[in-house]
């Protein structure tokens, strides 16, 4: 292919030059119209529908499973004794994770003024939101029965006399999730006013008018409206940054304050933390990717976007590399236990071995062809790297959970862990609730902040001419 036919901001990367944030060429009005009309033209690409398709039939898969458990049972599922915790907790840890892109991108990007986010923070901020409320329906189906034990994990006067158990980390991850999904609710609405109201002025229907007329909360884009709008979004980047920390490291601690070999250790928590990051911008180009080619947005989520993204990726797979080499260092040298050196030696070579190779090579293997320029100047190829990375990230909470709990400090009592049809059932069912909730935002709101953009194009222009101004004075010099 010659260097004319490929996209400009690719052929820039592959020719060592920083790419453009947005493509040449674009108006204000032009954005306008390219951002709203994914939601407001009557065109509905075919693709959409299969994907609703495939995942509605992943929904009712998840509402079978639920109802099933709902009647019979955690029986259902392949749990036992020693492994109390399987797939559910597995996917509660995975579900969280992949939540924490959207707030890096939004609030923490935003206060390190990160241009790059514009592009891409919206839909990372609606992929926060519903991996959380995939991530709180494990806990309460984990319960078995929700109706009868799910109200204990809430620190009501108890008529009873029996409270919640503060000191358990469990009760932490109350406070900690519940506070992340407010916090991640209000920080996405309050972006979204803005366009909101651009959405309203374009809708051609009457019910689309006053739908998003209602949401947008009578904006009309004063200087007063502006001046409040950057306060409440600035201080809610302010607040949601410390989440982005504090979330992931506590429901490492459900694991780390254990006594449990394999669980036992303070590295859990930064790691924990620098795995939900990785495992998070891995879901944002899962599904930033597809949206891109489908609605042609080749001209607002450039090559530079994906080579910034697959950096952050590289970087923080680093740290989950030096995550999983510190942990086998010390259980296998250092600490100069038994058991510890035990667990190492099991997850590696024992009956679940092949899960902990396979994570290795998905994980961190696999994602080190990131460090190539043309890999990362590749769609194709990191789309691939970040499916590799979904599977692996998955793969480590379940060599984290199952492989710590089969063989505990009484041979006797050892065994195996089979997850049945209803297990798989509840995961994939979460995988279509998770599609299906973002193919409705992509059809119902703006995918990409539009405010955001023409911001970025004024200031582009503004710069343009005063380097323009800059470099004329300098060469009559």
């Amino acid at each position: 292919m010659s260097s004319t036919a490929r996209p400009l901001s690719q052929q820039h990367l592959e020719e060592n030059q920083v790419p453009p944030l947005m493509a040449p060429g674009l108006s204000y009005r032009s954005i306008t119209e390219k951002i709203s009309d994914v939601v407001l033209s009557g065109h509905i690409p075919t693709s959409w529908f299969v994907a609703l398709a495939i995942a509605l039939m992943g929904v009712g898969a998840l509402g079978l499973s639920a109802t099933v458990l709902v009647m019979i049972g955690t029986g259902i599922w392949g749990i036992t004794i020693p492994i109390g915790w399987g797939f559910a907790i597995v996917n509660f840890v995975w579900w969280i994770g992949i939540g924490h892109a959207g707030t890096l991108i939004s609030a923490v990007l935003h206060i390190l003024n990160q241009q790059w986010r514009t592009s891409i923070n919206r839909f990372a901020e609606a992929m926060t939101l519903v991996a959380v409320l995939c991530a709180g329906m494990f806990p309460l189906l984990h319960t078995g029965r929700p109706w009868l034990a799910a109200y204990w994990l809430f620190p009501y006067p108890s008529t009873m006399g029996v409270w919640p158990q503060f000191r358990s980390p469990l009760i932490w991850d109350v406070f900690a999730v519940g506070t992340y999904l407010t916090v991640s609710l209000l920080f996405w609405y309050v972006g979204l006013v803005p366009d909101l109201a651009a959405m309203r002025d374009r809708a051609k229907t009457k019910i689309g008018q006053t739908a998003y007329g209602m949401l947008a909360m009578g904006w009309r884009g004063s200087a007063l409206h502006w001046q409040r709008y950057e306060i409440a979004y600035l201080l809610l980047a302010g607040l949601s940054t410390p989440l982005v920390v504090s979330v992931h490291s506590i429901v490492s601690l459900d694991f780390a304050v254990s006594l449990l070999p394999g669980w036992h250790t303070t590295i859990f928590p930064p790691y924990f933390v620098a795995g939900a990051v990785y495992a998070g911008f891995a879901m944002v180009f899962t599904l930033g990717i597809p949206l891109r080619s489908v609605y042609k947005l080749e001209e607002l989520i450039t090559m530079r976007h994906m080579d910034n993204m697959a950096k952050v990726m590289l970087a923080t797979g680093l740290f989950v590399a030096y995550g999983y080499s510190t942990e086998a260092f010390m259980g296998l040298v250092y600490a100069g236990s038994s058991h510890e050196h035990f667990m190492m030696s099991n997850r590696m070579f024992g009956p679940y071995g092949w899960s902990y190779w396979t994570l290795i090579l998905t994980n961190i293997l696999i994602p080190q062809l990131l460090w190539f320029r043309r890999v990362r100047a590749s769609v194709g190829m990191l789309f691939l790297i970040s499916m590799s990375i979904n599977v692996g990230m998955w793969l480590e909470r379940f060599v984290i959970v199952v492989t710590s709990l089969h063989r505990d400090f009484l041979p006797s009592s050892w065994g195996m862990y089979y997850p049945t049809v209803w297990d798989f059932a509840t995961f994939i069912g979460t995988l279509g609730f998770f599609l299906t909730m973002m193919l409705l935002f992509v059809r119902a709101l703006p995918a990409i902040s539009i405010a955001e953009m023409r911001l970025l194009l004024f200031e582009k222009k503004h710069h343009g001419k005063h380097h323009e101004k800059a470099h004329a004075e300098e060469a009559a010099a």
